[in-house]
């Protein structure tokens, strides 16, 4: 596939031989991308008419995890069968910014070695969920070696860490699907579960009832924990309200994309965005949907692709979209959560 814009450094192919193509930068003007659906006439407050999405990057082999770093204006996101975490900067495009990223062992032989969600803790250091290692680590000020965070739950070893949000106090929750295990991974843990780490290094079970519990937010106001089911029977965001002890009383449905996914869209409910007004952009059937606070579905960024995780960077009015091979971005009118001059950690 020829792309119709000019693309940086020679369409530069990058080390990931087992990709199914090269690595493509391209650059501005850039091409625009799938459609918006819109459904609601308050998704105009989100998203100026005539917007689009536009493509940033091709060719990877399957795009995930991304975090804005504001100091050094980039966005940093996963590759996770490769085992690299790529750097996209703009006007200079694409480049591999850590390899390995989520497996630095041997003997493994799942698919999906590699980092897979990304966060940023409160003094700034990369946090990973690392499959192939089935740990949260934090990198180290080196850029290339990791510390584990945390990688039990009551003295056994996690599934595969999936996705990672901080909230404003350094607690880490994080989910622990199958995803990364391999033919020959020992499962030590009986259930796929959703935790919270806190800073002294306290795991704390938040729910067990989701049978592959993938991306997660928090709301505004850090009381409500949003996760996704990326379980095919059973597509659903839950809402677990949280107590001051780190645990979460009984979750309940906050949308369920059951009928997205009869229509036969594709992608499963994945990684989450929240804005600063309380709006869940999550990844699912069809690309990226927009929900409101109460779980109304607004519109969607239509990607035609599994789409798997999204990120708000740049000033909070810009939304990084990982759909599978593609990276994409959109400008919104509404603003990132933790952009807004109100919010602080």
């Amino acid at each position: 596939m020829k792309p119709s814009r000019s693309v940086l450094a020679l369409a530069m192919t990058l080390s990931a031989a087992s990709a199914a193509e090269p690595i493509r930068s391209f650059s501005a003007p850039y091409e625009a991308f799938g459609e918006i659906e819109r459904l609601d006439p308050a998704l105009d407050r989100l998203l100026a008419p005539g917007v689009t999405m536009v493509k940033l990057a091709e060719g990877f082999n399957w795009s995930e995890g991304p975090v804005w770093m504001a100091k050094e204006q980039q966005l940093i996101f996963s590759d996770v069968p490769e085992n690299i975490a790529y750097r996209w900067r703009e006007g200079r495009g694409v480049d591999i910014f850590l390899q390995p990223s989520g497996l630095t062992t041997t003997g493994y032989d799942g698919r999906e070695a590699g980092s897979n969600g990304l966060a940023l803790d409160l003094e700034g250091r990369l946090l990973l969920c690392q499959h192939g290692d089935r740990r949260v680590a934090r990198l180290n000020p080196d850029g290339k070696t990791f510390s584990t965070v945390v990688d039990r739950y009551d003295g056994k070893r996690f599934n595969s860490p999936n996705d990672l949000v901080v909230d404003r106090a350094g607690n880490i929750y994080f989910t622990d699907p199958p995803y990364g295990m391999g033919p020959s991974t020992s499962k030590e843990i009986g259930f796929h579960g959703v935790y919270r780490a806190s800073p002294d290094g306290k795991v704390t079970l938040i729910t067990q009832e989701l049978e592959r519990p993938n991306g997660l937010a928090l709301t505004p106001d850090g009381r409500t924990l949003l996760v996704g089911n990326s379980h095919g029977p059973r597509p659903i965001i839950m809402a677990f309200a949280l107590n001051a002890d780190g645990t979460a009383g009984p979750g309940k449905v906050f949308f369920d994309a059951s009928k997205l996914r009869d229509a036969g869209r594709r992608g499963s409910l994945d990684g989450m965005a929240m804005d600063a007004n309380g709006n869940l952009w999550t990844t699912g059937p069809g690309g990226v949907l927009i929900l409101s606070p109460d779980g109304k579905h607004l519109g969607s960024l239509l990607t035609g692709q599994a789409t798997g995780n999204c990120t708000f960077g740049n000033d909070g009015r810009t939304l990084y979209i990982m759909a599978d091979r593609y990276l994409v971005r959109i400008e919104t009118l509404a603003q990132g959560l933790g952009f807004a001059p109100a919010y602080t950690r």
